[in-house]
């Protein structure tokens, strides 16, 4: 999975990029930088505190840093879409924090959030747009007679400034546009980067219409304050714990923004556990016990028997493996058993 990290320059991408990734930035502000973030999970955690594995290994999933984009810089337009393109998923990073130092032409938080989704909708209606007119132009005509309907379809939906995700579509129509992987259609995530106190009293420029613009559009939002984060990342965790009591936070905005980019991208966490490691292993949702053992490996999958499974939830309450199975809840699954999210797997197979 790879998480590209955009938004303008300046907005505090950079700083949020070594707060997920735990690795420095070169500073070179044309050119991404790519680095492996962890999915903190609570389960993990427990299950580490329960069998004292040697090793505890989380989700990982690839953040990417993506140079700042540039209104009006067509060339840097271009490459800001060429680097987004391969994204699975996207964060996107708008400064609400107040400045002294900030340029008064600077553009206001919601402007930002618009202008990025304005270069993404542009760049693909040009791309439908020349799609419609190479069809047209073309010798076979007829046979993409379906095609041109549900590109024109999708232009007047773009040129009113829509997002293809809300676009109602038949299964065949959604065929037919797996080949253009528009960037519209990505997963994204709205992160606001807030001072300490814009954090504390939830107050910032436009607040209540980007909340209304993300719930319009369907898109997660996180408030954070990343700075703070940065310096609370560098503190022993009793005073962390302090630290975030005294701001009533339950939890770190990295943590918020790691899980909800997994969770938008239809993916779930199973674990496999023991005396040598506890591992949360990601799995797209509706997938079957036997892909999930090819997860693992590829030779359980070949091999696969059956599969022993208990709900996290159950071994929660009842601590043991044990105490789970005398009360039935630790059961054998088969090959076509779909995985839910939060179960302990032990594969049988056979090589």
């Amino acid at each position: 999975m790879q998480i590209g990290i955009i938004g303008m320059p300046l907005v505090g991408k950079t700083t949020l990029f070594e707060l997920l990734t735990g690795r420095k930035h070169n500073l070179c502000q044309t050119k991404t930088n790519a680095a492996i973030a962890q999915v903190p999970d609570p389960r993990v955690d427990f299950l580490n505190r329960l069998f004292k594995p040697k090793k505890t290994s989380y989700v990982q999933i690839e953040m990417i840093d993506i140079p700042g984009l540039v209104p009006g810089n067509d060339k840097g337009t271009r490459v800001f879409l060429d680097h987004i393109r391969k994204a699975d998923a996207l964060i996107h990073v708008v400064s609400a924090f107040n400045d002294s130092m900030e340029s008064e032409d600077r553009l206001h938080t919601l402007e930002d959030i618009k202008n990025i989704n304005i270069e993404l909708l542009l760049a693909y209606l040009d791309l439908v747009e020349k799609r419609i007119q190479r069809i047209k132009e073309g010798k076979k005509k007829g046979q993409s007679l379906n095609e041109i309907l549900l590109l024109e379809k999708i232009q007047e939906h773009l040129s009113n400034e829509n997002i293809i995700s809300e676009l109602s579509l038949s299964h065949e129509e959604e065929q037919m546009l797996q080949s253009y992987q528009f960037l519209t259609d990505k997963p994204l995530m709205l992160c606001i980067n807030l001072d300490v106190s814009n954090l504390k009293n939830r107050e910032y420029e436009d607040r209540d219409k980007i909340l209304e613009f993300a719930k319009q559009k369907n898109i997660p939002l996180v408030e954070i304050a990343v700075n703070m984060e940065k310096e609370i990342q560098e503190l022993e965790e009793e005073e962390k714990t302090e630290f975030m009591e005294d701001l009533d936070l339950k939890e770190p905005g990295t943590s918020k923004i790691c899980r909800g980019i997994f969770n938008s991208l239809e993916y779930i966490s199973f674990f496999t556990v023991g005396e040598d490691e506890v591992k949360a292993w990601p799995l797209k949702k509706g997938a079957t016990a036997k892909t999930a053992a090819g997860k693992v490996h590829s030779d359980m999958e070949k091999g696969f028997i059956r599969a022993e499974v208990v709900a996290y939830d159950d071994l929660f309450q009842y601590k043991t493996i044990a105490a789970a199975r005398e009360k039935g809840l630790y059961r054998l699954e088969g090959k076509e058993y779909l995985v839910h999210d939060g179960d302990i797997i032990n594969f049988r197979f056979n090589i």
